[in-house]
């Protein structure tokens, strides 16, 4: 069974959470200026990264927040969670 740390309640199994996508996705400041192709762009394409890759995950079954993670897409290795809004662990600030 995998286990995912919540930087809010801590570690705890899988089936306690929920995939929400790639994180640090922009939205558009002003989304009523944004072109149809543009928009679909934000809405649908993704990265899918081969290797490590910042997921955003919710404790559905716990605090039900939202929080980051780390993830090896080839290995399914979690390597570090942490708070919605925050930078990665080892990027500038």
């Amino acid at each position: 069974m995998l286990l995912i740390h919540c930087p809010h309640c801590g570690t705890r199994p899988e089936l306690e959470f929920s995939y929400g996508g790639e994180a640090h996705i922009a939205r558009p400041a002003d989304p009523s200026q944004v072109s149809d192709d543009d928009w679909a762009s934000y809405l649908y394409l993704r990265s899918n990264t081969k290797g490590v890759h910042a997921e955003r995950w919710r404790h559905v079954r716990g605090c039900g927040r939202f929080f980051n993670a780390l993830r090896d897409t080839t290995t399914d290795r979690i390597l570090v969670t942490y708070k919605a809004g925050e930078k990665p662990p080892g990027e500038a600030r």
